[in-house]
């Protein structure tokens, strides 16, 4: 039995074309939208398959879901994926920590680093790793600010007036 695509409106076609020309959404759905073209275009499978250089099966897959859901089949469903390896309320405890002064907790420096805030966290019984913390505030928006270092006399006279009007910022994350 030949697979066939259904019949499109214009509409369709257009919409169909104009994936299937773009240069600006995902690669895959282009290909999808080619396929489906090409089928529009009175090619069968296996010659849809030889051309665009896929394999069989892969082509009767989205001629099938195309023919069932239209334009809505084209795009990937939903995945699984993998499950978060570490809980909300460990997320939670990481950003509220690196958001509170280390002295607050009774700790002797000024700022958080990376490791500092690995090894408090490993203590409170959360092991998590330094990259992952660092995705976790990047997911969140935080970034830590740097902090700058002179070496010898301060060239800017004014530099002690500027200073006060910083509003007393510090080291460690910007929210």
């Amino acid at each position: 039995m030949t697979l066939r695509v259904r019949t499109v409106s214009d509409e369709e076609r257009e919409a169909l074309g104009r994936l299937a020309r773009s240069r600006t959404v995902g690669a895959g759905l282009v290909r999808r939208a080619q396929i489906i073209m090409h089928a529009l275009d009175g090619l069968k499978v296996p010659e849809i398959s030889a051309r665009m250089n896929l394999c069989g099966a892969t082509v009767g897959h989205w001629l099938k879901r195309f023919n069932a859901r239209g334009l809505q089949g084209l795009e990937e469903d939903v995945r699984s994926g993998r499950p978060p390896t570490y809980s909300a309320e460990q997320r939670s405890a990481a950003i509220s920590t690196a958001l509170t002064r280390p002295a607050d907790l009774g700790l002797p420096f000024a700022s958080w680093t990376l490791d500092r805030l690995v090894a408090w966290l490993s203590e409170q019984g959360i092991a998590m790793r330094r990259s992952r913390i660092s995705e976790i505030f990047i997911q969140e928006g935080l970034k830590w600010r740097h902090e700058e270092t002179w070496f010898g006399k301060r060239v800017d006279p004014d530099f002690a007036r500027k200073r006060s009007h910083a509003g007393g910022r510090r080291p460690g994350l910007v929210g």
